[in-house]
């Protein structure tokens, strides 16, 4: 089948950022009856945006998809017990990821090719993330350039992928390292990629206007090569990354670069506690967005442990997957993260509204955290993470 059509709307500081203000504004060509009001909400519009077949790559997980609806499912689960009586007239909510200063507890999390959403791509969401002062994660799949990217003002982190070729590899991390990024993101979930059906059913290709274009090589035309029952993305990947990468890989590059590392893909504690000896200043709890292993266990359900194994240790621990709006964050500060990532959103906001859309999202997602501390009791991050949390007590009640 042909490649799926590209659709939707066309067009580090020495103190923190400031921070988004407190409560979100309306977008200037919305009406206040139609925006979203929610993180959650940018969903729909999205969907709308996009080709069915590029909501699917955007949206699928992997197998049966158990481990996606997991991660919604687990932070539905949860309940925080809010304090009281405390001055929260003023919610700071400014942190510190790894070494670089955010106004939020929040990263934009690395997703493949912005362009599939947006003609701007990555651009729009990098110039997204710089006004709201969150650091932004470009993947090894990125389809803007580094320098351009640089250029936004975003505080850079970059996400690798472990490639068959060392010397691309280290290539990579250079390039990353001259345009300034400030963490290396070491993947470590993805020896190869999950069985997305959504997209082997739909033959999912790359459009021939979106590329990796930190890759470019013959083999990225794997992507685009649509062939029935097959995700071309899948088989591009399978060409390009290592499933034989150990730990002695990751003491490696800890050897040539120096940059701080993260470890993302971590959900046993014991993997966590190999990644700090091993050098690594933070670690992301994730699953890939419920995209690789089907029956993996939600990142929130695996986060107090590999919290409780850091402690004490010079090792940040991120939440990545399943986070929806200010009071997912709050929950997982409460349950002993540093931040979290946050990726499809973001991409909902892009598909939906470009950067507008973007920082929408981002704003939003501020008046939801700011608006949850106070009701809390928690002036800060600090009193965050000093929440206690209980089951849910309607474990049959979903959220909307």
């Amino acid at each position: 089948m042909n490649a799926p059509a590209l659709t939707g709307h066309q067009p580090s500081p020495a103190q923190p950022p400031s921070a988004p203000s407190p409560s979100a504004q309306p977008l200037p060509s919305q009406s206040p009856s139609t925006q979203p009001l929610s993180v959650a909400e940018y969903a729909e519009p999205a969907r709308a945006a996009l080709a069915p077949e590029v909501w699917d790559w955007l949206e699928g997980g992997a197998e049966r998809e158990r481990t996606l609806a997991g991660n919604r499912a687990a932070f539905d689960q949860l309940a925080l017990v809010p304090r009281v009586l405390a001055d929260v007239s003023a919610c700071d909510t400014a942190a510190t990821l790894v070494r670089s200063r955010a106004s939020l507890p929040v990263a934009v999390a690395p997703v493949a090719y912005h362009r599939l959403f947006h003609p701007e791509g990555e651009l729009a969401s990098a110039r997204a993330a710089a006004a709201a002062g969150v650091p932004f994660t470009v993947g090894t799949l990125s389809s803007v350039g580094f320098e351009d990217l640089a250029a936004t003002g975003a505080t850079l982190w970059f996400q690798l992928y472990w490639l068959r070729d060392r010397g691309r590899l280290l290539d990579l991390v250079a390039a990353a390292e001259a345009a300034g990024s400030e963490c290396l993101v070491v993947t470590a979930d993805v020896p190869f990629m999950g069985r997305r059906l959504r997209d082997a059913k739909n033959a999912f290709a790359l459009p021939a206007d979106v590329r990796a274009v930190l890759l470019e090589d013959g083999a990225a035309g794997r992507a685009h090569q649509a062939t029935t029952a097959v995700s071309a993305v899948a088989a591009h990947t399978a060409e390009l990354l290592s499933p034989a990468v150990t730990w002695a890989d990751l003491a490696w590059l800890r050897e040539h670069t120096s940059l701080p590392l993260m470890v993302k893909g971590v959900l046993d504690p014991a993997d966590a506690v190999r990644a700090a000896e091993l050098g690594a200043e933070a670690v992301v709890v994730s699953n890939h967005g419920g995209r690789q292993l089907d029956r993996a266990v939600p990142s929130i359900t695996a986060l107090p442990a590999v919290a409780e194994a850091l402690a004490g240790r010079d090792c940040q621990v991120l939440l990545d997957s399943g986070v929806r709006g200010g009071s997912d964050v709050l929950t997982a500060l409460a349950l002993g993260a540093s931040g979290v990532l946050l990726g499809r959103p973001m991409i909902w906001g892009l598909a939906a509204r470009g950067e507008a859309g973007c920082a929408h999202v981002l704003d939003l997602l501020a008046a939801e955290l700011r608006h949850a501390l106070g009701l809390a009791g928690c002036a800060d991050l600090s009193a965050a993470a000093a929440l206690r949390t209980t089951p849910m007590p309607c474990p049959t009640w979903s959220a909307p």
